[in-house]
């Protein structure tokens, strides 16, 4: 039924559901599939993961918390982890906006890697994972911050 109403346009379903992570990734997808030159983006972002020697890096929705795209360099077990994250990430949002506190980043640290979650762009955030701890946190906040003005330069090319 849905083929026949679709015609010619390319069609995806989604198996979803409300008590899992599912439906964030099938939302995902949907925005990934709305950006203009996604290829670029990803080129970039995976530039940006080999500068920073980093395993992941990883660009959201700044409202949604959404996936909109990735760089992997590190094989990782967990295939359901950007939903988890966002999830996560969400809930510590609506605990700041609780204490009236605007959420700009975190970095979170344990003997396996360091995470560095922050604003980036006027509608992203960016998470940042790194397993190398010779890496200090200040070169990668660094790296970030010098790494804004690009992205937000092919956000206005692509807009």
């Amino acid at each position: 039924m849905i083929l026949e109403r679709t015609g010619q346009l390319p069609t995806v379903c989604f198996g979803t559901s409300i008590w899992d992570e599912t439906l964030y990734r099938a939302w995902s997808s949907i925005v990934y599939s709305l950006i203009p030159n996604m290829q670029d983006l990803e080129k970039h972002l995976n530039s940006f993961c080999s500068i920073c020697s980093a395993d992941e890096v990883v660009l959201f929705e700044r409202a949604t918390f959404l996936v909109i795209s990735h760089a992997t360099h590190t094989n990782h077990r967990d295939i359901h982890r950007f939903e988890k994250i966002s999830n996560i990430i969400k809930q510590f949002k609506l605990s700041c906006s609780k204490t009236q506190a605007q959420f700009q980043g975190m970095e979170v640290r344990n003997s396996n890697f360091t995470a560095f979650i922050d604003f980036f762009t006027a509608n992203t955030y960016i998470m940042v994972i790194m397993s190398d701890d010779s890496i200090q946190p200040a070169t990668i906040q660094l790296n970030i911050k010098a790494a804004r003005p690009v992205f937000e330069e092919h956000v206005q090319q692509t807009s």
